[in-house]
Order: C-alpha cells, then sequence, then structure tokens
C-alpha cells in the first residue's frame, strides 16, 4: 500500500505552519484544514503532491495568521512562540534549526503576514518565487520585493553571532546552575551587560508585562525567584532545535530559550504561559 503524500510529508508540512505562525497547535489546526482539502483534490491531476500540499497549508496559514495578527495585539504582555521539544537531530540540519529557533521566530513576529510567509517559503524552504507568487496571489516581481524587504528586516534583527552547540550547552547548564542556586554572583558572571529578559505568562500566571533589560535587574530577579518559590527544579532539554531550559517552579513547568553570543547569555525567552507548554513532553518531528 502506497502511503499517503500527506502522511509521507506531514513533518515538513508542520514545520511549514509552524515558521508562519509561531504555534504549535495554530500550526495543527491548519494541518487538519489542509487535509480535508486534501480529500477532495483528484488526485490524478496533481504532478507534485510534495508542492501542491505546500501550497495548500500555506494558504491556510496565510489565512491564519492574518486572523492572528489582529488577536495577538490584545494579548496580556508579551507574546513569544510556543515552545517544541525537539531532538538533537534537528541541529544537524543548520538551517532548519536556525529557522525555528526562538530568536528567529521572535523576529519573524515583527514582520507582516505577506512578509513572513513569503521569507519562510524563500528563505527557509527555497521554494521559487513563481510558485511562492502563486500561493499569494501576487506577481514574481511584487514577492521578489517583499522577500528583499523581509531580508533586510530579519538581517537587522537576528542574533549576529552563530555559536557551536557545544557552547550553546555549557552557557545553559552554567546558566541553569546558577538559576537553581540562587547564585547572583554567578548570574551576574554568565549574563551579557546588556542583557534581556522576555517573560509570557499570557495573564494566565505571573510574568513580567515588558520586556526587562540590564545585567543588574535580570540577575536580581533571576536570583529572588529562587528564594521565593518553595520548589525550583531546573532540567535540561533540546527546545527548538537548540540546548534550553525546563523550569519547575513549585511544579508548574516553564520553558526557557537563551541567545548566547561571546560565551554570554544576551536574551532569555521565558514562556510561563501553560496554554503554549503542551509540547515539552514528547519531541516533535521536523523537517524541511
Amino acid at each position: 500500500m502506497i502511503e499517503d503524500p500527506f502522511v509521507a510529508h506531514r513533518s515538513l508540512l508542520f514545520t511549514v505552519a509552524y515558521e508562519m505562525l509561531g504555534s504549535a497547535a495554530d500550526a495543527e489546526d491548519v494541518l487538519q484544514e489542509s487535509w480535508l482539502r486534501w480529500a477532495d483534490v483528484d488526485r490524478s491531476q496533481v504532478r507534485d503532491p510534495r508542492a501542491y500540499l505546500v501550497r495548500v497549508v500555506t494558504r491556510q496559514a496565510l489565512n491564519r495568521l492574518r486572523a492572528l495578527s489582529r488577536s495577538r495585539e490584545d494579548y496580556v504582555g508579551e507574546w513569544l512562540p510556543e515552545p517544541l521539544l525537539t531532538s538533537p537531530d534537528v541541529a544537524e540540519d543548520v538551517e532548519l534549526a536556525e529557522s525555528v529557533s526562538f530568536a528567529m521566530l521572535t523576529v519573524l513576529e515583527t514582520l507582516g503576514p505577506a512578509e513572513r510567509a513569503v521569507f519562510v517559503l524563500r528563505e527557509v524552504f527555497e521554494m521559487p518565487y513563481g510558485e511562492i507568487a502563486e500561493v499569494m496571489g501576487k506577481s514574481a516581481a511584487a514577492v521578489r520585493q517583499i522577500a528583499r524587504r523581509a531580508r533586510e528586516h530579519v538581517a537587522a534583527r537576528r542574533p549576529r553571532v552563530r555559536v557551536s552547540r557545544a557552547e550553546q550547552q555549557a552557557v545553559v547548564e552554567r546558566f541553569l546552575v546558577a538559576l537553581r542556586t540562587g547564585q547572583l554572583q554567578e548570574l551576574m558572571e554568565v549574563l551579557a551587560p546588556d542583557v534581556v529578559m522576555v517573560a509570557d505568562g499570557g495573564g494566565l500566571v505571573a510574568a513580567a508585562l515588558a520586556p526587562i533589560h540590564g545585567v543588574e535587574l535580570v540577575a536580581s530577579l533571576l536570583a529572588r525567584a529562587h528564594r521565593v518559590v518553595a520548589a525550583f527544579e531546573t532540567t535540561t532539554v533540546w527546545l527548538n532545535g537548540a540546548p534550553a531550559g525546563r523550569i519547575e517552579i513549585d511544579g508548574e513547568p516553564s520553558a526557557v530559550s537563551l541567545v548566547v553570543e561571546d560565551g554570554r547569555v544576551t536574551r532569555i525567552y521565558v514562556v510561563r504561559n501553560p496554554q503554549k507548554l503542551t509540547q515539552l513532553d514528547q519531541p516533535t518531528e521536523l523537517a524541511r
């Protein structure tokens, strides 16, 4: 029995939707909608099922992204992507790992829906401009212009230094030890002077409503967290293709992703919204 193309390419289709939306839950909804459309298609008329399915998923994700862009304006506090537990194998594909990293996904959030869709399809999945134009309902020339603007926007905001997995893991582990023990001096040493911490509680749990800037403020806040909770545990895990942290605060999980440059943490992303922490127990299969 020949495997259905939708099933065969499901990991790819999920990755496309997730990179466009930053939400596993919304990506799964998009896949469900796309499956229903695929079920009604005359397969004999589809020359390239993979390309056809990517187009279907992209259109559905773009529709959802436009709707979400309005609803996220009312989100309580900072909106961060939904973290995914991934296997270390994801990091073997450097381009894939970077494209699903927290740092990249937060940059993609600053793009408009059309720019984000074009950037993901062109820069991550290397789709020809002509095919992107068909998906977007625009001319190829217009798509090239959108792609250029999106590349410039992302290049100006993405981390400028790519670190090895070994360096990332070493800094993550050092950070988690300092966090677990509440050692202020250790935290000060592992954090960059201009570190920024962004937290997402979604209005459901306690979290800073705006980014916190500077090593003194961030370190003192993190050190204080260790003292005011009864139970505080940290574990190194792989999130979005990179070493990261899982923190249990009085039994409630949080996900922590770090950006590392020159051996120090420059950005801390803390996801505490329980609605975004449903993907931390089973690794998600991603593919390009």
